[in-house]
């Protein structure tokens, strides 16, 4: 029986939805393809008892979508998108130089900053991603599909928005998908507390997608061009071209409002949030929505970060100054950062480090003798770090893992569900409660173990097809044996029954239960992925 195919796209001139839908049904089997036009978008298989009904459920689907304003299209007319990139003229700072340590040379501009105890990450343009430790050293190196907007951490977990829609889980030694945001959501900036993702967006808007990847809410902001959400246990902060607003993580209700300069950068310490401003300002506001304190700078604010407690203040400019003022306002110093303009900062231990407009993670020493030294023109000898001469190749994010070690974890099983196919907990791993603590549900954390108890399934795949995820279905290759673990990507099963072990991949410590993990057997991990 031959295939019958059915191409849709919905491009909106206004700069909205640019994303295409398609439909094959083969026999008894319906394919669904998604995503953005230029992409290769999501892949969900389903089967029914004969053709009649796969041709009857696509045609409900093809019929949903045509409502909603798709029409038929020739793949590959459209063209994808181009991205939005901040589009900013960054000059060289008339200051002192500051006491920069060493630099590390990306490639290409950089948005993406991480800085924990033991490493510093930078993620460009180009969509790689470079880990070193603090004296410079190279650790990895990965790349993902598209440019990297932002590194953000959630507990132990540490992820990178890409402008290929998707929100990557660093954690592991593979990048994995673990968000998939709509289409049409031109993402700026995100954030995520407890499981919980914000993502602000080029129209203004601001939405919130929990821990299994479903959008609790949505909704258009006060303004465009929104560069800052951050996010914590009671709201997400949103700044936009009018000001800053609160809402309720929960319903996407307005807490609060309040005016500011055009917002380019956020940050928040724990009973305030900080947005630097076009308006050559840092405003400290607290979380009820109430300016405390405006900190003064002497261009438009590109990025900001404060020490442990707000203790002090730091701010980078668009003439490639980095200032530092104290809680009560006062500037403190103002040096030059020698390499461009500041697009994310963050301060650890006597060091701050940022990213530029040249594709530079510069480390400068910013303790109070080192200032002092370098206004005075004494400034230490730079360690100029190059990047390798070849890139690495995108990481094969839809990968997966296999190993023979089972020594932790919790056994679960694939089953069908009434609203679509999980896994719930066997009673054996969890001491007959069938209750556990689980990182968030998705796969992009999960290590799964293929146990003794069961045999092993036959469409269990090593590496999953592009644009497809691995999981219990429709594969083919060779299977792990019993004992033998894989580190999927996010799943798409088919109720196969079989039996394997979860754990978190990259960090033994559980997760305590909270908006942003479930206590199986609540359908961890998802079998769909949202945004179609």
């Amino acid at each position: 029986m031959s295939q019958e195919t059915t191409y849709l796209e919905l491009s909106e001139v206004d700069g909205g939805a640019h994303k295409f839908y398609e439909v094959v049904v083969d026999d008894t089997a319906m394919t669904v393809r998604y995503g953005r036009i230029g992409d290769q978008g999501q892949v969900k298989t389903s089967t029914y008892p004969d053709n009649t009904r796969a041709r009857a459920a696509a045609a409900k689907k093809i019929g949903e979508k045509v409502r909603k304003g798709y029409a038929p299209a020739v793949p590959g007319v459209r063209q994808k998108r181009t991205v939005s990139r901040r589009q900013i003229v960054s000059t060289r700072s008339t200051a002192r130089t500051a006491p920069v340590l060493w630099r590390y040379a990306s490639g290409a501009p950089a948005f993406g900053i991480f800085v924990d105890d033991r490493h510093c990450m930078v993620g460009n343009e180009h969509g790689v991603i470079t880990t070193l430790d603090h004296d410079a050293r190279l650790v990895n190196q990965v790349r993902l599909p598209d440019g990297v907007k932002c590194i953000v951490a959630d507990d132990a977990w540490v992820y990178a928005g890409c402008d290929d829609g998707n929100v990557y889980d660093l954690s592991g030694k593979v990048p994995r998908a673990a968000y998939a945001i709509a289409p049409e959501i031109d993402i700026y900036w995100l954030d995520i507390h407890d499981g919980v993702l914000g993502v602000s967006d080029r129209d203004g808007g601001i939405s919130a997608i929990d821990h299994e990847d479903e959008f609790l809410w949505r909704r258009p902001g006060r303004g465009r061009s929104a560069w800052m959400v951050r996010c914590d246990a009671d709201a997400l902060y949103h700044g936009h071209s009018q000001g800053v607003t609160g809402y309720d993580w929960r319903t996407g209700r307005e807490l609060w409002h309040t005016g500011t300069g055009a917002v380019l950068f956020g940050w928040q310490e724990r009973d305030a949030v900080f947005a630097g401003t076009g308006t050559r300002e840092v405003v400290r506001l607290r979380k009820d929505g109430r300016a405390e304190q405006v900190y003064r700078c002497d261009a438009a604010v590109f990025s900001c970060a404060t020490a442990e407690g707000g203790r002090y203040v730091f701010a980078g400019d668009s003439a490639s100054s980095i200032y530092c003022f104290d809680q009560a306002g006062n500037r403190l110093w103002k040096l030059g950062t020698g390499c461009g303009s500041a697009y994310s900062m963050q301060y650890h231990d006597n060091r701050l480090y940022v990213v530029t407009t040249s594709g530079y993670l510069a480390c400068i020493d910013a303790s109070e003798a080192a200032i002092r030294a370098a206004e005075a023109g004494s400034v230490p000898d730079v360690v100029d770090v190059k990047a390798p001469a070849r890139m690495p190749e995108t990481a094969a994010w839809t990968s997966v893992e296999v190993t023979t070690d089972d020594r932790d974890g919790v056994l679960v099983q694939c089953v069908e569900r009434a609203a679509g196919c999980g896994c719930t907990s066997s009673p054996t791993a969890t001491g007959g409660t069938g209750r556990c603590s689980s990182p968030r549900a998705s796969a992009s954390r999960a290590r799964a173990t293929w146990s003794p108890r069961s045999a092993s399934p036959a469409g269990v795949a090593s590496t999953a097809r592009t644009g497809t995820s691995a999981g219990c279905a429709d594969r083919r290759p060779a299977s792990p044996g019993p004992g033998q673990r894989i580190v999927a990507a996010p799943v798409r099963m088919s109720g196969c029954g079989a039996t394997f072990l979860t754990g978190c991949a990259g960090s033994s410590r559980p997760r305590p239960a909270g908006r942003g993990s479930r206590s199986c057997p609540a359908g961890w991990p998802t079998a769909s992925r949202g945004g179609s």
